[in-house]
């Protein structure tokens, strides 16, 4: 069992204690096959028929954690993120209105791929954030009532390469370059999603942490926001923002995102040809 499995294996462990009535569901393979939607029970993964956020319809068919490759606990069709939603992360007063900006599907990874730093990149940064997950269409949505079309929350690496990032007219190459997003290891439903503790660690150094409580736009009013604009489909995902400051990643380093209710991303930097 490498250390990535040993790792994942002990963030699932660790959700017995942390997610005390929630619900919690992943994707996985076997052998590189098919991918799967399963819900973690403590003897093992239940598989399910599709998303749980389509009902919770059981296969019958159960398979055990180390027998199977965790993928991202996510199917988006739209990927949004939110630009300094932290005030740690800001000078000078907060804006208006959210900073949003959307990054494509593809760029998603699982909690056991590594990030791949393009050849050309110099100045790749981690930043741990928060990503919710919608439950079900919405379109112009009040604040009030968004809480009813969060499905649930997972932990994200949301991975930026500033050189890009400053120099392009718009972000997508810089936050959005196939598999620069890293998310997982698991989708919890029933999580308080307005007070998860986010820890950032750098090959074992905390260097990021705050709590979804000092968002500057919550997720409920990110909900309400994007609807008014796009019709949000469920599965969609909506990152929270970063806090702090960040500092670059190169080949070989590991960077860990813990969420209080859902356990630990864990991904490896590696560099691309």
């Amino acid at each position: 069992m490498n250390r990535f499995i040993i790792a994942i294996a002990a963030s699932l462990f660790l959700l017995c204690s942390f997610t005390a009535g929630a619900q919690t569901f992943v994707r996985y393979s076997e052998d590189g096959g098919e991918i799967h939607w399963g819900m973690v029970h403590d003897d093992g993964i239940y598989e399910l028929a599709n998303a749980p956020y389509n009902g919770l319809v059981h296969t019958g068919e159960k398979v055990q954690r180390e027998d199977v490759k965790l993928e991202a606990p996510v199917d988006p069709t739209l990927v949004f993120m939110t630009a300094f939603n932290f005030r740690s992360h800001i000078s000078g007063d907060p804006a208006e209105f959210p900073g949003l900006f959307i990054v494509p599907a593809s760029s998603i990874i699982g909690p056991e791929d590594p990030i791949v730093r393009p050849a050309e990149s110099r100045n790749l940064h981690y930043e741990a954030e928060m990503a919710i997950v919608i439950g079900k269409r919405a379109e112009n949505v009040s604040v009030e009532d968004a809480h009813e079309y969060i499905f649930g929350v997972t932990a994200g690496n949301d991975v930026s390469e500033r050189a890009w990032q400053g120099g392009d007219i718009q972000w997508v190459r810089a936050k959005g370059s196939r598999g620069f997003n890293a998310v997982g290891p698991v989708l919890v439903q029933g999580a308080d999603y307005k007070n998860i503790q986010i820890t950032g660690r750098h090959n074992g150094e905390v260097v990021q942490g705050g709590n979804t409580s000092d968002l500057i736009f919550g997720m409920e009013e990110m909900v309400s926001y994007i609807s008014t604009y796009f019709t949000l489909e469920p599965g969609d995902l909506i990152w929270s923002g970063t806090m702090g400051s960040t500092r670059a990643m190169v080949p070989g380093d590991v960077y860990e995102v813990e969420l209080s209710a859902v356990g630990i991303l864990r991904n490896e930097v590696v560099q691309g040809k």
